[in-house]
């Protein structure tokens, strides 16, 4: 069983700041890839960030310079610090991370079950 815990979601006033987090837990033998993607109300699910075990990250451009990835590997959890919110950024925000089980061969992705972050003066 694998589990991921998100927090650090909430209400912020445009340009503040906010850091999420997601920790995964239970019987891990790897992970690789993890990230973060956000949902606005009747829009797609897309893609704000990434980050490999090694640190290469990859950025969506409406969030560079602004949002920083990052992640913790001995405590298995990917951080998403945002800076300079703006409205648009309001959405339900879920991590996503490539997990091999202790009894798999397969790298597996796995969501968090989301945060919401809105944006709002």
């Amino acid at each position: 069983q694998v589990q991921l815990v998100e927090s650090g979601g909430g209400l912020v006033q445009p340009g503040g700041s906010l850091r999420l987090s997601c920790a995964a837990s239970g019987k891990i033998f790897s992970i690789s890839v993890m990230g973060w993607y956000r949902q606005a109300p009747g829009k797609q699910r897309e893609l704000v960030a990434s980050i490999t075990n090694n640190g290469n990250t990859n950025y969506a451009d409406f969030v560079k310079g602004r949002f920083t990835i990052s992640r913790v590997n001995a405590n298995s959890t990917v951080y998403l610090q945002m800076n300079s919110l703006k409205p648009e950024d309001t959405a339900v925000y879920y991590c996503n991370v490539g997990i091999r089980g202790m009894s798999s061969w397969a790298t597996t992705p796995y969501w968090g079950q989301g945060t919401q972050v809105t944006v709002s003066s």
